[in-house]
């Protein structure tokens, strides 16, 4: 079997760049280890920035985005019991993000690849990229009992933090960054309408709430949590009691509670692998950085690592110059390290941190007074928020 461009992994950042390159002529085939219906069923982020959108239209595969999707002009920082509204669309000259569950982006793209005719081969075990430091790069796979190569001119890893492709990679040539936070996100999905309009990212002496939305129907709320809390111990009643605690009053009071249908605890950290090419492998997403999620970053970065190695694959296609893929890691690195940095800031800003001394209190207290009375530094936030430039 023989392909342009062996793409490994089939979450958002494999099936973006696998129609894009579909899209151009390019021939490539996806594989991964699960099956489709798995992967339909994971619940991830759904803040999109508006370079991702584009993405995903020119990809074939934005039209329900932009008849279902929520888009949205600001959001709320609550703290000291009042809400301080970030004007995104003022601030940044009409840019807005656009709230769309990323299960539904996967859900679209699946299709449109589906529709488009491309390969996808799902339930491949074992998935391991060869050679990729020659120009003969191939990857090999399990499936049905038996053993198959598939030859190819270049590998997108696009399979995640704990994938086979960064750790193909010899640790000798590769650079890690990590920063672990000393607590976790607990986060519920109810069928209930959000308490707002827009998001709201609350300050709070007992910790960090987030009230978010995957529809006007479905609800999103994560709490502060530690990080040796136990999801058993954590009835629905007791989240939306904490929650209620988190928020200003008007909102607390406005909260429409039910049974939640998903629950879970996430460990936050800020992780960094450089560079992001090796030979003919290439890293996208998640498997050369991870962010937390209070920036709303992770897939958007993906997104921007999609766009830079598209654009180099394409050039070498259709252009016959290496300078984009030549140039993908430095190009990426740039743009990852600067969300890196706003995620942090974003984390550091609005979380209570075990060890925070009073002087430190006082100083996060400074910082969001400054930044919800400063226009300069509101216009730094609502530009990051809705994405940097490519």
């Amino acid at each position: 079997m023989r392909t342009q461009v062996a793409i490994i992994g089939s979450g958002p950042s494999g099936l973006l760049l696998g129609q894009l390159l579909t899209e151009a002529g390019v021939d490539n085939i996806i594989l991964d280890r699960v099956g489709k219906e798995y992967i339909l069923g994971r619940v991830r982020a759904g803040v999109l920035e508006e370079g991702t959108v584009g993405l995903i239209d020119q990809a074939g595969a934005g039209a329900r985005l932009r008849a279902e999707g929520l888009p949205h002009e600001g959001f709320s920082l609550a703290f000291d019991g009042r809400d301080h509204r970030i004007d995104l669309y003022g601030l940044t000259g009409g840019k807005r993000v656009m709230v769309y569950g990323q299960t539904e982006v996967t859900r679209d793209l699946m299709e449109r690849r589906e529709a488009s005719g491309a390969r996808t081969i799902y339930e491949a075990a074992k998935v391991t990229p060869h050679d990729f430091d020659t120009r003969l790069p191939f990857v090999t796979y399990e499936k049905d009992g038996s053993t198959h190569r598939m030859d190819c001119d270049f590998i997108a890893g696009c399979d995640g933090s704990h994938g086979p492709s960064r750790n193909a990679v010899p640790k000798s040539a590769i650079r890690v960054f990590e920063k672990i936070y000393p607590f976790g996100w607990l986060g519920i999905l109810a069928e209930v309408a959000p308490v707002n309009h827009e998001l709201i990212y609350a300050n709070h002496p007992r910790g960090f709430a987030l009230c978010s939305m995957r529809s006007a129907t479905r609800s999103r709320y994560y709490l502060q949590c530690a990080l040796d809390e136990k999801i058993e111990d954590w009835s629905d009643d007791r989240f939306w009691d904490e929650l209620r605690r988190r928020l200003p009053a008007h909102h607390a009071e406005a909260l429409i509670t039910a049974p939640s249908f998903e629950k879970s605890i996430a460990p936050l950290r800020s992780f960094v692998a450089e560079p992001m090419r090796f030979g003919h492998l290439f890293l996208v997403g998640d498997a050369a950085h991870i962010v937390p999620p209070t920036g709303a970053k992770g897939l958007n970065l993906a997104a921007s690592d999609v766009h830079y190695l598209f654009d180099g694959l394409r050039e070498h296609y259709l252009d016959h110059s290496d300078a984009g893929i030549d140039a993908y890691s430095e190009r990426a690195l740039a743009r990852v390290w600067k969300a890196v940095r706003f995620s942090w800031w974003m984390t550091t800003m609005m979380h209570r941190f075990p060890d925070t001394s009073e002087f430190d209190q006082r100083i996060q207290e400074a910082e969001l007074d400054y930044l919800t009375h400063s226009r300069a530094a509101s216009t730094a936030l609502a530009e990051n928020y809705v994405g940097l430039p490519f």
